[in-house]
């Protein structure tokens, strides 16, 4: 193996566990309230059986989320199908309860994969903070839009 490819033996991961960023079109904040934070809740628990995907842990902040995922499977949907149908069916969901008319999601999310448990837990540690960096809470706990769907 060329010398330059021999850390590819480090990065390959069998069963991956994405870190997931995504913002609201031009990070409007809207996402902070129990109504959404409901249906993307509700999207992200039915992600296995219509995507092939699970969901971890998750905080949902004004105008973006974060979220850990893996695929379930083999056959799963690849991530960027799997996120864009999550997009859709969110923004359907979200923009007829608060009849919007303009764009809920920006088109892209940002995708990091983690290399170990304790990447999971170290990254964790890091969004379950934000609502506090943000200034909304003074204690991670207090922020009620986070939680966790399936321990992966």
């Amino acid at each position: 193996m060329h010398k330059h490819l021999s850390r590819l033996e480090r990065v390959w991961i069998d069963a991956p566990v994405y870190f997931i960023t995504t913002c609201t079109n031009r990070r409007t904040a809207r996402l902070a309230c129990a109504t959404v934070a409901a249906v993307l809740v509700d999207e992200w628990k039915g992600a296995q059986s219509r995507h092939g995907w699970m969901i971890g842990r998750y905080v949902v902040m004004p105008d973006h989320v974060h979220f850990f995922c893996a695929a379930a499977h083999d056959d799963a949907k690849p991530l960027s199908a799997f996120m864009k149908n999550w997009k859709e069916w969110t923004s359907k969901r979200i923009k007829r309860q608060f009849h919007l008319t303009d764009a809920l999601w920006q088109e892209e999310f940002f995708d990091h994969v983690l290399r170990s448990s304790e990447g999971y837990t170290q990254k964790w540690e890091y969004v379950r903070a934000n609502p506090v960096r943000a200034g909304l809470v003074t204690e991670p706990d207090d922020w009620p839009w986070q939680g966790e769907i399936e321990e992966l």
